[in-house]
């Protein structure tokens, strides 16, 4: 076993007498290998420091601009408050100024008031100490026939006027001046005049507006959609069931088509574009301007009664048809109403006032 081993030492010298050579050989560039890799990581380290330096620095300064904008922000804020509460302060002592004043100028409307009430009065004792028998008896006539005249418009009764003016005819009768007989024939021209007007109905129109009120959604529109036509089957007793197929499919498509298209004559566009929607407030609409002309019969406003009566029979005629059954039966009553509403009006009594006016003035 000796033997053996001696032999695998020897030739092993030669290879390790060859790798000393080599480290030998390789000594002064590993050295300077060495020396350029601790120059790098000087020079590495160096700016890392430069960096941290430069970057410490930033910092500073970037602390210290915060810092100046936090103060100044707080100056600002600081100012602000101090300016929001003196327009508070300035806002209180206005608001108590303008309560000051408007109290002030109720005061002086309401003194005002009194001396313009008050310089009335005595002018109208004034006038009334200065005036004659005559003439206070004319202004007294004058003044009851006017009022008389606002009561017969409001109750829509000529009785409270034909009242006032038989008692102004007495009045006169009475006081048998012979300056006051125009004023006498003029009183009794007017009492002519009031009993043989004729006072229409107003409960009737009334009535007959509440009629038509409830008829608009009932009336048809001149845009409306006919009721489809039941479709004839195709198997039916008349009908041979011997058809082909293609007979069949043919006259279903010939009766959906009869069931889309709608041929008709169309007098004015207007009511031929309107959508569903629109013919909805179309009745709305209709139905206020009747309601308006209800409102206007009842506050004797007769010209504006008139013009919603005119208004909603423009309508009828326009959007709903014309030959329709509901249609008739809304225009004769709107008709009605408006012949009823010419009578309406009251009888005047402008001759008897244009008298005493005469009177009045002395001549």
């Amino acid at each position: 076993m000796n033997a053996d081993i001696r032999p695998e030492a020897k030739t092993d010298l030669p290879e390790v007498a060859e790798q000393g050579v080599v480290v030998a050989d390789s000594g002064p560039l590993a050295t300077a290998a060495v020396s350029s890799g601790l120059q790098a990581r000087f020079f590495f380290e160096w700016f890392l420091g430069l960096v941290a330096v430069v970057a410490l620095l930033a910092s500073v300064l970037l602390w210290q601009k915060v810092s100046g904008m936090q103060e100044q922000l707080a100056r600002q804020s600081a100012e602000a408050q101090s300016q929001s509460m003196e327009a508070r302060a300035l806002a209180r002592q206005a608001v108590s100024l303008a309560q000051e004043a408007s109290a002030r100028t109720a005061v002086f409307d309401s003194r005002l008031s009194e001396v313009s009430l008050q310089r009335s009065q005595l002018e109208e004792l004034m006038q009334s100490l200065s005036r004659s028998r005559d003439e206070n008896l004319v202004v007294d006539i004058e003044s009851a026939l006017r009022l008389a005249q606002q009561q017969a418009q409001l109750t829509g009764s000529v009785e409270p006027l034909l009242a006032t003016l038989k008692s102004a005819d007495q009045r006169v009768q009475r006081a048998a001046q012979p300056r006051l007989a125009p004023l006498q024939r003029a009183i009794a021209r007017d009492i002519d005049r009031v009993k043989s007007a004729a006072v229409s109905d107003t409960p009737t129109m009334l009535i007959k507006l509440d009629e038509l009120v409830r008829m608009a959604d009932e009336l048809v529109l001149a845009n409306a959609v006919a009721p489809a036509q039941p479709q004839e089957k195709l198997h039916d007793a008349t009908t041979p069931l011997a058809l082909s197929w293609w007979q069949r499919g043919a006259q279903i498509v010939i009766n959906e088509a009869r069931g889309l298209v709608r041929v008709s004559r169309v007098q004015a566009p207007e009511a031929a574009l309107l959508s569903p929607e629109q013919s909805f407030f179309l009745r709305e609409n209709y139905k206020l301007k009747l309601l308006n002309a209800r409102l206007g019969l009842l506050s004797r406003q007769v010209e504006s009664a008139r013009s919603d009566l005119t208004v909603a029979e423009a309508s009828l005629k326009k959007y709903f048809e014309a030959n329709s059954r509901k249609t008739i039966t809304a225009m004769t009553l709107l008709q009605q109403v408006q012949v009823q509403m010419r009578t309406l009006q009251l009888p005047r009594i402008d001759e008897t006032l244009a008298v005493l006016a005469t009177a009045a003035a002395g001549r």
